[in-house]
């Protein structure tokens, strides 16, 4: 198994999304950077305060399918499911 990379857009359409991913951001980088087989995780604002550039990098498919859960499972996960994301995934079938 080869390395899994994301790369892509996290997109709000409102200033109470923007709210949720500033409150919630610094706790979820902290915790995937924690996690085994994460060997890098990005998130940045752009130009657009709407639209945060997200770029990620796993060992393996199975490091990248583990974070996938914690995250959904978070505090994180359950407050930005309705924030669209513009992903794509390389490395994973």
């Amino acid at each position: 198994m080869g390395e899994v990379r994301l790369s892509g857009q996290l997109v709000c359409d409102s200033a109470a999304q923007v709210a949720i991913v500033v409150r919630q951001l610094p706790l979820h980088i902290l915790s995937t950077r924690a996690e085994d087989g994460c060997l890098s995780f990005e998130v940045a604002p752009t130009d657009d305060p709407l639209v945060w550039q997200v770029a990620e990098r796993f060992r393996d498919a199975t490091a990248f399918r583990a974070h996938q859960q914690r995250a959904a499972t978070s505090d994180w996960g359950r407050e930005t499911a309705g924030i669209e994301r513009r992903y794509t995934v390389d490395g994973i079938d």
